[in-house]
């Protein structure tokens, strides 16, 4: 009877010092410190999404007045703009990738998909524009109605992740200010 008395503990010993360890590596990758170079580009991106978001309402609200085909050819060509300057920006999120930290990873894995949706829709309505190839006004309409739908929710997703940051880092602060850190 001791003989597995001294088992059953060995083995409880061994499973919860396996699930101290499993969790302080998730607290480790928890508390990784945020790149702060990766905040702002993602206040950057926060900031480009926007515009496109804008870019792109203004401009499908074009299919219900007359507005010449040169006022869309100016639109999209902002909208064309701003795509291309959040391409840039997540350019350089993906470079400073290795210094991030686990949710702002996440964030930079996040953005790509819809960037390139927009870059699909945007070139199509370009080349609805240049009439090559060939779309119908419905088709033209679906395009621009997609582009104010991926632009507004890529906005929403990259400022719900700035939002976050910046209520980790007020937390933090917070947390050091009231010695919280030494409680843990």
């Amino acid at each position: 009877m001791k003989k597995q008395n001294s088992i059953a503990r060995v083995g409880a010993s061994a499973f919860l010092l396996t699930g101290f360890l499993a969790a302080s590596s998730v607290m480790t990758a928890a508390d990784a410190p945020d790149s702060e170079q990766v905040s702002k580009l993602l206040s950057e991106a926060k900031t480009a999404a926007f515009q496109i978001k804008e870019d792109a309402i203004i401009m499908e609200s074009y299919t219900r007045v007359d507005v010449s085909l040169e006022s869309h050819a100016v639109a999209i060509n902002l909208v064309k703009d701003h795509v291309n300057e959040l391409g840039r920006v997540v350019n350089k999120l993906n470079e400073a990738k290795g210094s991030a930290s686990p949710w702002q990873r996440t964030a930079i894995d996040r953005i790509q998909p819809y960037l390139d949706e927009l870059g699909g829709y945007t070139t199509a309505v370009i080349e609805h524009i240049n009439g090559t190839p060939k779309h119908t006004a419905a088709e033209y309409k679906d395009y621009l109605e997609a582009n104010v739908d991926y632009s507004g929710d890529l906005a929403a997703m990259i400022a719900d992740y700035v939002n976050y940051g910046n209520a980790k880092q007020r937390v933090e602060r917070l947390s050091a200010k009231l010695e919280l850190a030494a409680a843990r």
